[in-house]
């Protein structure tokens, strides 16, 4: 049995060899493809992204099928959601990415007197060769748009697509190849596994990463044994709060959208709800009365069920209820759906209130003072967004100041993390970097800076190759004049600087006249 067992490992080291061996071919040819295509104008980059969206247009219909068939989302939810988004994002760096990406001039005013004669200029370089795990749940919006921000920058790409999506990766992919990229500069490499820890392990200058917290802390811990950078894009345990001057109906309406959308197979999907106690009973009978219908929703994989349902039932039997109760549901058996389910009576410290969910699920909870819904909420490792409803934008904004979480939406949930021309990204177990909109693209770049200095006066080498008393009274008056707190003082540094100059370039002078 030993020697069998020996057998099999020794096979599957050699399928990872092979793997390693044709992924760093791969790395090598998608490295001199991002050296021509980052020599090329950002204009002619956008002319290829811009081909792109008329082609999501064009194949919208055909796209929308494709994912209901391989992902099982509405068709129509799909169109609103994942596409209408993807084009936007096309659209704004089309219009608006050469001005992110160009060279910013610094200002003479911004220099210091000691670097009189310098000229500077910062520069956005592409980080080279980006690896991309992609991911399922939104696959156009959350993999088209990283990708075409990466290429816009004037990076490479190597993107593995989820496994869940292979007929969609290659509709994509076959986009990319119609639009006019060159070749090998978006590659889109196997869905299987294996090829995401064999990514990690190839010649590239960054990752993204758009999945859960267990597997972004291994990329993570890898990445930096190879001080490689990276974008972590990781879960949510999205927080509402609705303060006692929020319409009722409307964050009721909101969270069970946030509930139900994608069956709640979203990272931003609303999870604690925390209400204030005077409006508590009028939100609940809003909320009850839109989760009458608890008919299973169906989930992608049945250990999103297994994982919800255990965790639904943990909460149950330390106290907590299910507003929407249905007798008839039975978790068992080979279904991977769960009902729509609303958990109240739920104690803060209960599992659920902070572990990562991925399924039709969220827990209501009423709170007396603000201080103790903050509270609440710092309890939970995962700060990816969060909503808060008032009638007080004031309020709003107070609340969203004491909070990390990197997109806080006011009355409304959701819908505006897809905005294109904001970032996106979360702290905390959620990850960090961020995706989209003008910092998403300068995430993809790193700031070059080229100082040119004219004429020949560098009193910085003087001071080391030919030292004279006169160098420390140059330099506190330069100190006095630039930085002292008073015009008196200033003008002291002006003048101490002024004959301290002039007892240095005499010197200089004579030594000249002696030689």
């Amino acid at each position: 049995m030993s020697s069998m067992t020996d057998e099999v490992a020794k096979s599957i080291d050699k399928i990872d060899n092979i793997m390693t061996s044709e992924l760093a071919k791969i790395a090598d040819s998608s490295r001199l493809a991002q050296q021509k295509w980052s020599r090329q104008s950002i204009r002619s980059r956008l002319k290829i992204v811009r081909k792109v969206r008329s082609l999501l247009v064009e194949r919208s219909a055909e796209l929308a099928d494709l994912v209901s068939e391989e992902l099982g989302r509405s068709r129509n939810e799909v169109l609103a959601t994942d596409l209408l988004p993807t084009v936007d994002a096309c659209r704004f760096l089309e219009r608006h990415a050469a001005k992110v990406l160009q060279e910013r001039r610094v200002a003479n005013s911004q220099r210091p007197l000691w670097l009189t004669g310098s000229h500077d200029t910062v520069y956005r370089r592409p980080r080279g060769v980006i690896g991309f795990i992609g991911t399922w749940n939104y696959p156009l919006f959350l993999n088209l748009v990283p990708i075409l921000q990466a290429v816009t920058a004037g990076n490479s790409v190597l993107w593995k697509p989820s496994e869940w999506m292979p007929r969609l990766a290659e509709a994509i992919s076959d986009i990319f190849r119609n639009s006019g990229f060159p070749d090998y500069l978006i590659q889109t490499l196997p869905e299987a596994r294996e090829i995401g820890p064999q990514l990690l392990e190839t010649s590239i200058d960054h990752l993204i990463f758009i999945g859960s917290a267990g597997v972004g802390r291994k990329i993570a811990a890898r990445l930096g044994e190879r001080l490689i950078t990276s974008t972590l894009e990781l879960s949510g345990h999205d927080a509402m709060i609705v303060c006692n001057s929020a319409d009722p109906e409307l964050a009721a309406r909101a969270v069970w959208y946030g509930v139900m959308l994608n069956h709640g197979q979203t990272c931003v999907a609303v999870r604690r709800v925390l209400v204030q106690e005077s409006i508590y009973p009028q939100f609940i009978e809003k909320l009850k009365a839109l989760a009458q219908d608890r008919t299973p929703k169906t989930l992608l994989t049945r250990a999103q069920m297994i994982q919800a349902d255990q965790q639904v039932q943990q909460a149950i039997a330390a106290g907590a209820e299910i507003l929407n109760p249905a007798n008839d549901f039975i978790s068992n058996g080979d279904s991977a759906s769960y009902p729509a389910t609303i958990l109240i009576h739920v104690n803060p410290g209960m599992s659920i209130m902070r572990e990562a969910l991925f399924a039709p699920i969220c827990m209501v909870i009423p709170f007396r003072e603000i201080a103790d819904c903050l509270g609440v909420l710092r309890a939970c490792p995962y700060q990816l967004s969060a909503s808060v409803f008032s009638n007080q934008r004031h309020q709003i904004e107070a609340i969203a100041a004491q909070l990390k979480e990197g997109l806080v939406c006011g009355n409304d949930v959701i819908v505006p993390v897809a905005h294109p021309a904001t970032p996106f990204g979360g702290s905390g177990d959620s990850g960090w970097g961020v995706t989209q909109g003008a910092e998403g693209l300068l995430e993809l770049t790193v700031p070059q800076v080229v100082s040119l200095r004219s004429g020949s006066w560098r009193p910085h080498y003087d001071a080391l190759i030919k030292p004279n008393d006169a160098d420390g009274d140059l330099l506190l008056g330069m100190i006095q004049w630039s930085h002292a707190p008073t015009w008196r003082k200033k003008i002291r540094g002006l003048l101490q600087l002024i004959r301290a100059g002039r007892a240095r370039f005499q010197r200089v002078d004579s030594v000249k006249k002696i030689r």
